[in-house]
């Protein structure tokens, strides 16, 4: 991946005095600073934390690194964001996390597929039936560690759009689905994964 200026990769944040939901006057919400990760998300320190422009995880095959937004997303958004899998096999997108229930978005290299899945998180627990969940829909795709990808995800109508690199999209009906339609935004690994030009946006 080619390596931006770093005044492009900078992430201003102006947040909505008050507001309980990622937005903006810009309707665009990004990660500027350590600062901002610490009072905006909860996470272990250890497990996730914000060099120069790149978000870090950390976690393991028995106790996943998990970070969780503290703003609800809006009912229509898009999330943009570019990820490398650098060791391990699961990156996963947690998407409107309402009452330890999830969306699932993510990148599995062990089954080589993208999927859309129901979720449950229950925090402080490593159990396995307290974490992850079914498969509800999956798409084929080569994935590799130590390679970035760019990934795309939108929700609008209660539309979820799920694509990577352009080339390899999911969709579903949240309603159809019976998803979780409200709630928070998280991310997950069981191993080593960067991110980077994180946007979330307001439709």
């Amino acid at each position: 991946m080619k390596i931006k200026y770093l005044a492009l990769l900078v992430f201003p944040l102006i947040i909505t005095s008050g507001c309980g939901t990622i937005s903006t006057t810009k309707k665009e919400y990004k990660i500027s600073q350590n600062s901002t990760l610490k009072s905006e998300w909860t996470s272990n320190s250890k497990e996730w934390l914000l060099q120069a422009d790149t978000l870090k995880g950390i976690g393991g095959p028995m106790h996943w690194g998990v970070i969780e937004s503290k703003k609800k997303l809006p009912e229509n958004y898009e999330i943009d964001f570019k990820v490398n899998l650098i060791k391990e096999s699961l990156f996963e997108v947690m998407l409107n996390m309402d009452k330890e229930q999830y969306i699932r978005t993510y990148l599995y290299t062990i089954d080589q597929n993208i999927v859309i899945g129901r979720g449950v998180y229950k925090k402080g627990s490593d159990e396995y039936e307290k974490r992850g969940g079914p498969t509800l829909f999956k798409k084929p795709i080569k994935l590799e560690n130590n390679k970035w990808y760019t990934v795309k995800i939108r929700v609008k109508n209660n539309q979820l759009n799920f694509s990577v690199d352009n080339e390899t999209t999911l969709e579903c009906s949240l309603e159809k689905s019976n998803l979780s339609k409200k709630g928070t935004l998280g991310f997950i690994t069981n191993g080593e994964v960067k991110v980077t030009d994180l946007t979330i946006k307001s439709l």
